[in-house]
């Protein structure tokens, strides 16, 4: 894992969120945004970027440090279960199944750090006809505005 910034400090900056360390999975779609919003209510928002590839910029990673990890790498993925280990949450955007393939579905991650929010920004759902399916328009994301309003008020009950 390397990181173009130190590791989360679990500072961040001012507002209702300060004191609060994300793990934001880089990806499309929602989740960068729900990063970006985070980060600005004060949240360390720590974003994890596979190496080689170019975090999307356009999504707003302002207030973001980035962390380069292979998750396919054994070190890689104990550093990863590691810095899990120690954050208040994380969030995703992957297609159903994506994250327990890569070791990192609620099951292992909550048996580390049981009082992690796991916040999960999928299109479908974990299960269901169109799981596999991706979701990503904004028509979507104003869909999803009730979950994101109860993922942010279970983090702001953290924060105190």
């Amino acid at each position: 894992m390397s990181s173009d910034q130190s590791v989360p400090s679990g500072r961040g900056g001012s507002g209702p969120l300060a004191g609060l360390c994300i793990v934001e999975f880089a990806g499309i779609g929602p989740a960068p945004v729900a990063g970006m919003l985070l980060s600005d209510m004060g949240a360390d928002v720590v974003t994890l970027v596979r190496v080689g590839d170019k975090p999307n910029m356009r999504a707003g990673r302002r207030g973001r440090r980035i962390i380069r990890v292979d998750l396919k790498d054994k070190a890689g993925h104990a550093n990863v279960l590691e810095l899990l280990g120690r954050t208040d949450a994380l969030i995703e955007g992957f297609r159903s199944g994506v994250m327990e393939r890569l070791g990192l579905g609620p099951d292992v991650v909550l048996a580390r750090n049981p009082k992690l929010v796991y916040g999960r920004m999928t299109g479908w759902g974990q299960d269901g006809p169109l799981a596999h399916v991706a979701g990503q328009s904004l028509g979507h994301w104003v869909s999803k505005a009730s979950s994101g309003r109860e993922f942010l008020i279970e983090l702001m009950s953290k924060a105190g």
